[in-house]
């Protein structure tokens, strides 16, 4: 994306990998977890349903979080294809998971409000290639409780280890090929969710 694109991007924007039926979002996870993942197209019995899980739509914020696989616990980097009634069940349950004056009435309302959603919605500044950050927000869900159960129990499709995708697009922008790599990224556009299911979800 070029400079101008850039600054033509909002500032909160919702943008994945999406298909008339379903949302691509990612996640890292130890081997343990990663590959029985994958290959089952379920989180195995060792997935952790009483912990928040955070699933991103951003490959490139996935990257960063991760450090393209490389650090500890977040070797194995999953593509996870959920419902867009899931999505957006996710979206319209949740809450900010910081305090935005002028948003909420005050911060003990919105704390009140946060014990009540059991979806958590975090915006942190979108990545370039060399995970640099970007002058617009990625979109972060954070999943407990009933949207955790949810998460794991209805809404996936498919599992899909990325692994060797987030090796090879690092190794492209080591070498210097920025284009290619570039090339190989999984294409991310708008998610067409309306203004009034954003509303209360901007930052």
């Amino acid at each position: 994306m070029n400079d101008q694109n850039e600054r033509r991007e909002p500032e909160f924007r919702v943008r994945a990998r999406h298909t008339e039926s379903t949302v691509t979002v990612y996640q890292a996870y130890h081997p343990g977890i990663g590959g029985p993942a994958a290959r089952n197209g379920r989180f195995p019995s060792s997935w952790k349903r009483d912990r928040m899980t955070w699933i991103k739509p951003s490959f490139l914020w996935m990257m960063y979080r991760c450090g393209w696989a490389e650090k500890e616990g977040q070797e194995t980097v999953l593509a996870v294809e959920i419902s867009r009634e899931g999505f957006v069940w996710a979206l319209r349950n949740a809450c900010l998971s910081h305090y935005a004056r002028g948003l909420h009435e005050n911060q003990a309302a919105w704390k009140r409000e946060l014990r009540r959603s059991p979806t958590r919605v975090q915006w942190d500044p979108e990545r370039d290639l060399r995970l640099n950050p970007l002058p617009y927000r990625s979109l972060q869900l954070g999943l407990a409780g009933e949207a955790a159960e949810r998460y794991a129990d209805e809404w996936i499709v498919g599992i899909e280890d990325v692994t060797p995708l987030a090796r090879e697009i690092h190794a492209r922008v080591r070498a210097g090929e920025p284009e290619r790599a570039a090339g190989m990224l999984p294409e991310e556009r708008p998610y067409p969710l309306d203004e009034d299911g954003l509303a209360q979800l901007r930052a």
